[in-house]
């Protein structure tokens, strides 16, 4: 079953017609629109006109997160601001977002491809879909939500958090799929579980789970828990939000990428050679239809690997396996991003706190845990309970605020965090060890 059938099957050698043609336009745009990218694209001797094939795609340059940072909040849009409709943002390490703005056209297209992915993870006009992905500045709410509509479907906007009300709208309201992180899906299990509730009483059919790194292993235990069939989505803010990439329910291995919006690329990420197919490397993403803020050959860190072979569900556009990984340090706490630079630039800025701290990740009850080990002076340690207990809580609050996470602090004397001569460690992930 297909959304836009057309597009979605279109043959190779027409696809990448269709993706030459729109990276030409694309590029010439923001050569003249965007100041960073007139630059970036004469500093590396290349002009729109001179693109004559994809393989000339090479010759440009990248686009990191860090150039969406100094470019805040507005500087590589290449629209005017009259012609912006939503903004979103995503977090940034220095407590500043980093922001995309979309026009009229981006979210008719955003829409569009979500409800591609809809159906392709086997949703139809019929379902009543239970929308359980954060509304606001992240773009995983808004963009399901869209997605859902343009489809056809019943959406319930219910976001995240509350999860006895979660189950009982569920069970109320008939919902037939889940729209989460794979995380929260196993803690509504639970949740429901210990409620007396049997999720085979509901009418939930499919899953779609996304914005944090999940494994066959967890989508077994989520199909057994939650009676449903698991599907994996990928999206990132930067590039639009969910909908990017998505598994069809037909075979689950891999998600199609909608390339007629999107070129993937696979990269060594330390020498920034094009991999070959198969071959694991890090994802680069050009768009090639955006308005707002087009982005060339965009660094997402996530490492994974690429696909052209013919899929079982008549899909042409190509496959990527599921993320393994990232190139970076940033940490993915129940879809939220997370910079350890983040956390210590809030640490800093409480008195009494020493610069040394810890970040330790756990996965408790199908949940990602977030602990904040952080030393304080002397004086601070051997105060009052009470006073230690105001001071965690304060920092707590404040990481809550600024980075849109829950963790828990806890306070430790003084030179008890283990030093180093070289690089700190400031992270211990202990969920993936057995």
């Amino acid at each position: 079953m297909f959304f836009n059938e057309e597009f979605e099957t279109l043959p190779r050698e027409a696809l990448e017609a269709l993706q030459l043609k729109r990276l030409k336009s694309m590029v010439a745009r923001v050569e003249k629109s965007v100041p960073f990218y007139k630059e970036a694209l004469a500093k590396a001797g290349v002009a729109s006109d001179s693109i004559k094939s994809l393989a000339d795609l090479q010759r440009l340059p990248f686009t990191y997160k860090q150039d969406m940072r100094d470019s805040y909040p507005y500087n590589l849009f290449a629209v005017p601001m009259e012609d912006i409709v939503r903004i979103h943002a995503s977090s940034g390490t220095t407590g500043k977002p980093t922001v995309v703005g979309y026009t009229k056209k981006d979210i008719e297209t955003w829409s569009e491809l979500m409800a591609r992915s809809f159906v392709a993870a086997g949703v139809h006009k019929g379902d009543i879909i239970h929308n359980s992905y954060g509304y606001g500045l992240f773009t995983g709410g808004l963009g399901a939500h869209y997605g859902a509509e343009r489809l056809g479907a019943s959406v319930i906007p219910m976001s995240g958090g509350n999860t006895k009300k979660q189950i009982m709208i569920m069970q109320d309201f008939g919902s037939t799929v889940l729209t989460c992180t794979p995380s929260y899906s196993l803690f509504m299990a639970e949740a429901a579980k210990e409620e007396g509730i049997d999720f085979r009483d509901l009418k939930l059919r499919v899953g779609i789970f996304g914005a944090e790194p999940w494994s066959e292993e967890m989508r077994r235990d989520i199909e057994t828990k939650l009676n449903l069939s698991a599907v994996d989505i990928y999206g990132l803010s930067e590039i639009m939000g969910p909908g990017v990439a998505i598994e069809c329910c037909e075979a689950k291995k891999g998600l199609h990428v909608w390339e007629d919006h999107f070129i993937p690329e696979i990269i060594n990420p330390e020498t920034c050679e094009v991999l070959p197919e198969g071959q694991m490397g890090e994802l680069v993403i050009t768009t090639i239809t955006k308005e707002g803020i087009p982005l060339i050959r965009y660094r997402t860190r996530d490492i994974t690997s690429i696909t052209y072979e013919p899929c079982a569900c008549g899909r042409t556009h190509a496959r990527i396996a599921r993320m393994s990984g990232r190139s970076d340090d940033m940490l993915i706490i129940r879809g939220v991003n997370v910079f350890p630079s983040q956390i210590e630039a809030i640490l800093m800025g409480v008195e009494g706190v020493e610069p040394h701290y810890v970040l330790i990740v756990e996965r408790k009850d199908n949940l990602d845990t977030l602990e904040v080990q952080v030393e304080v002076g002397e004086n601070i340690f051997s105060d009052e309970i009470k006073h230690l207990q105001a001071l965690s809580a304060k920092i707590e609050k404040q990481i809550k605020e600024m980075l849109g996470v829950t963790c828990r602090v806890r306070l430790v004397e003084p030179k008890s965090i283990t030093r180093s001569e070289g690089k700190a460690k400031r992270v211990i992930d202990n969920r993936n060890k057995a």
